[in-house]
């Protein structure tokens, strides 16, 4: 019951990650928005969650655990509710921030809760079954979104959260005990405080830099903010003597190579999803609720993988069974670059689909394990928000660098086939392959150079990809984390609960 009260939370979290892309569209006529602020619509929501992270769960091992989850439970269905009665942006802003803060209460609670009241013998198959809902839960949130807005309305897409929240709500009440840590030292505001710059600054210039240019004065000023709100952090927390988050425990294996693994497997897995939807929409010409649907067989596979990981773990030890993930992962990527063609269609890429969905459910739970496993009792909360916020770092790095990768293949790939393109027509190419079905959806010709241009640097994103597991795979085989105990030799640890 525990277990369920928490992953309900959890996809009502994630699902709301991913919801509102499908309905860009019509979110711009409803709100007469540019698509720069429907981006921000969206991005919102992102940024809010991944900042307030940290304070939240440290927050939330010292107030308790259980009511921090009812509060942010509360918060977010308030502002889904505010967002589908929403009549204009600055309202569906508002609503954005307010989930996105409600979120953050929520998340990092939802894996502290496991990992401190479930037995040690448990305690992995819990972590298993969070990190599938976690990993599959965006996936099946976009096609559920895209459902609903093909169906019945955007608005819609609010009732779904709402619904995951009473039914959370409920079961929390019921059954979640509540759990806190004592404190003897102050909260650390200070450390607090220049976390959220930090992330801030930083996300937002992975989320803007793409978009805007990387070497625009906003871009410059959000990267020298980050950077220099993570060297204050840094210097704060190693002089304290409860930080928020202790930064010396990154010399352990286990956090370091965790996080990496996280860090690197979110990006790929995010990466990839820019990179399928276009193929799937403008190559092969299926519809939003159908690219969505393609992406389910991937989405299965990982969450039965994460599942099935701990088992895995028990065999041949945490960091072989974070290897092999990581190896089936490249691997994956690997068949997607070599078997992928326009012609071939969705077969083409669906043997490295789910290859990779396989190779990122078994890395994502020994993962998430090992950053959890490494930091005390007292500072799950943190533990539990430092795993959610480096899942965010690498979903924004890997939309940002394999986003890179494909359109600058794409362009070069694209430029010797427009020699004999009217040049408004050639312009407008050489945005995207989008753009190119649209400017000239009966030129043959020109739909043929731009669908194999896009295979070209569709091709170049998954061996950049393929190349970053192989980095990843070296250096879990070095310095990976030690290899766990059997259950029955660890001893149980005391719990503080009311």
């Amino acid at each position: 019951m525990i277990l369920i009260a928490v992953c309900v939370a959890l996809m009502a979290v994630t699902a709301s990650v991913t919801g509102l892309n499908v309905a860009q569209p019509e979110l711009a006529t409803e709100f007469d928005a540019s698509q720069s602020e429907v981006l921000w619509l969206i991005n919102v929501y992102t940024m809010t969650l991944a900042a307030l992270l940290l304070p939240l769960g440290a927050l939330g091992d010292r107030r308790g655990r259980k009511p921090m989850l009812l509060v942010g439970l509360v918060l977010f269905g308030a502002a889904n509710v505010l967002g589908g009665l929403a009549t204009a942006t600055e309202m569906m802003l508002a609503s954005r921030f307010l989930a996105g803060l409600g979120a953050a209460m929520i998340m990092p609670v939802t894996l502290a809760v496991i990992t401190s009241t479930f037995p040690e013998r448990e305690r992995s198959k819990g972590i298993g079954v969070w990190t599938a809902v976690a990993g599959g839960g965006g996936i099946l949130g976009m096609f559920l979104s895209a459902l609903l807005v093909d169906v019945v309305s955007w608005r819609w897409l609010f009732v779904l959260p709402v619904a995951l929240v009473v039914a959370s709500f409920a079961l929390t009440l019921r059954a979640v005990p509540n759990s806190r840590e004592h404190a003897e030292h102050p909260f650390d505001v200070v450390g607090s405080v220049t976390s959220v710059v930090a992330v801030l600054a930083l996300i937002y210039v992975l989320h803007e830099g793409p978009v805007a240019g990387w070497t625009e004065p906003a871009t410059m000023i959000g990267l020298a903010a980050g950077l220099l709100a993570v060297a204050g952090f840094v210097l704060w927390e190693l002089r304290q003597p409860a930080p928020l988050l202790d930064i010396r425990l990154f010399r352990e294996r286990g956090l370091a190579s965790g996080s990496l693994v996280l860090l690197a497997v979110f990006g790929v897995q995010a990466g990839i999803l820019v990179v399928l939807f276009p193929f799937l929409q403008a190559v092969l010409g299926w519809s939003a609720l159908q690219a969505t649907a393609g992406m389910m067989p991937m989405a299965l596979v990982m969450m039965l993988a994460s599942g099935l990981a701990p088992k895995v773990s028990v065999r041949i030890g945490s960091r072989s069974t974070m290897a092999a993930g990581i190896l089936f992962g490249g691997v994956g990527l690997a068949l997607m670059a070599i078997l992928v063609s326009a012609d071939g269609g969705f077969l083409s890429i669906l043997p490295g689909m789910l290859t990779m969905g396989l190779g990122m459910g078994l890395s994502m739970t020994p993962s998430t394990e090992a950053i959890t496993g490494s930091l005390p009792r007292e500072s799950q909360g943190v533990a539990s928000a430092l795993n959610d916020v480096t899942r965010e770092f690498g979903n924004a790095l890997g939309v940002a660098l394999l986003g890179a990768v494909l359109s600058a293949g794409y362009r070069s790939a694209i430029e010797p086939r427009l020699s004999e393109v009217p040049s408004e027509v050639a312009d407008t190419a050489r945005q995207g392959v989008a753009n190119a079905v649209a400017a000239a959806p009966q030129n043959e010709a020109l739909l043929r150079a731009a669908h194999e241009s896009f295979v070209e640097g569709w091709q170049r994103s998954m061996w950049v990809g393929a190349a970053v597991m192989v980095a990843l795979l070296a250096y879990v085989l070095i310095r990976g984390p030690q290899q766990a105990a059997p259950a029955d030799d660890r001893a149980e640890p005391a719990m503080i609960t009311t």
